[in-house]
This record gives structure tokens, sequence and C-alpha cells, in this order.
């Protein structure tokens, strides 16, 4: 029998069929030398990124939306955050947060490497703080912190997003444990945070069965 390689953390268990899954990320272009780097390095270190599947459409909604402005709550070695500074181009400007200083250092290496380093901002510490600091308006939000601050990322980036701009969040179907029963602290929390996203009535949300689940919504 032949072994199968161990597919990598970012990929995880996914919340589709899981040949569907193979199919998906089969499909997707080679990524570049950098990106490749990372992919690897999360899999191998066990550190969260969003995966090419979910970068691509990252980089896709800001394409559509015209975005310039990004602010990006849970960065980690900063995978995301270089989508996001492709996609807004020259001039644009992505506001990068983590709060562990030694990740920080590394995003920044790789910023360098990608050749976007001028356009992203590095911020380390808490997201939550920085956001509410943030006097200006976004074209993007996205998050990606613990999930457990969900629900107070929900009520601190409304006011901070452009009306027409759009609040992705990323793990919203949390490996399909969202749909099981007794849910733990953390759960509960993306299933109250899932709830305020479509129950309010400043968003026009859907949640996208891709990997582990991403909600976009429109701020009306």
């Amino acid at each position: 029998m032949t072994n199968q390689p161990a597919k990598p953390n970012w990929r995880m268990a996914g919340v589709t069929v899981p040949e569907v899954e193979d199919y998906l990320y089969a499909m997707l272009p080679p990524r570049d030398e950098v990106l490749a780097e990372m992919e690897v390095e999360a899999g191998k270190d066990d550190i969260a990124i969003v995966g090419p599947a979910v970068a691509r459409v990252l980089y896709q909604l800001a394409l559509i939306s015209g975005a310039k402005k990004v602010f990006e709550m849970g960065s980690a070695i900063g995978y995301s955050t270089i989508w996001w500074a492709r996609a807004v181009g020259e001039g644009g400007r992505v506001v990068y947060t983590d709060g562990d200083p030694k990740r920080a250092e590394k995003a920044r290496r790789y910023f360098e490497r990608a050749g976007v380093s001028k356009r992203i901002t590095v911020r380390v510490g808490d997201a939550l703080e920085f956001l509410s600091e943030e006097k200006t308006e976004y074209d993007i939000i996205f998050n990606d912190v613990d999930k457990i601050d969900y629900p107070r990322v929900f009520r601190s980036a409304l006011p901070r997003l452009k009306s027409g701009g759009l609040f992705i969040t990323d793990n919203v179907l949390w490996n399909g444990k969202v749909s099981k029963p007794n849910p733990d602290a953390t759960t509960k929390a993306i299933l109250e945070f899932n709830k305020l996203i479509y129950e309010s009535k400043d968003l026009f949300t859907t949640i996208l069965p891709l990997r582990d689940g991403v909600s976009v919504c429109v701020k009306k």
C-alpha cells in the first residue's frame, strides 16, 4: 500500500465531502516561492493560516470591491496579509495585527521577500484594542482572532467599516462543530457570532462552506 502524504494543518478536516475538498485543492494553480514556503512552514509548525483556497477568495473579494484599506485581525506569519497587500495594489494599505512579536518579525521578512512591505503596517498586540483606536473607516475588515472573541469583534468592527465595505471572518463553521450538540465555550462564541451577523440589520451576510467556513458580510 502506498502511504498518502499527510495533509497540511491548514487543510483542516474541511466541511465539504473529502473527495470534493481534494479536487478543489488539486485545481489550484501553484503559488509563488514565498507563499509556498509559508504553506510548508505553517504545516510543519502548526501555524494557523487560511490556506490557498480561502486566500484566493479574499483576493478576489478585494479586487471586486476595489478595496484599498484592509484591517486584518489575527495575521500570524502574514500569509493572508500578502494576498491582501497584492490585491489592494500600489497606494493600498493593509494593517497586520498579531500578539506574538516573533511571528510578526517573521512576517516582516516574508513581506520584504514578497515585495509588499511598503503596503503593510505591522502592529504587535491586541487586534481588538488596535481596531477600537482606529478613527478611519476600512474597505475590508478581516477577522481571524481567537474564536472566543468573535462576538466582541462584531461589535467593534461595524463602526469602523465603510458603507458597502466587507466584514469577512474565517472559521465560522469550526470543523462542523457548530452543528453538533453540547457545544464548548469556543463553539458557543462562534454560534453567537453567526447569529449576530445574520440578524444584523446593518449587514447582508453569506457563509461560504469552504475549508472551515468563511462569512462574507456587506455593510449596508
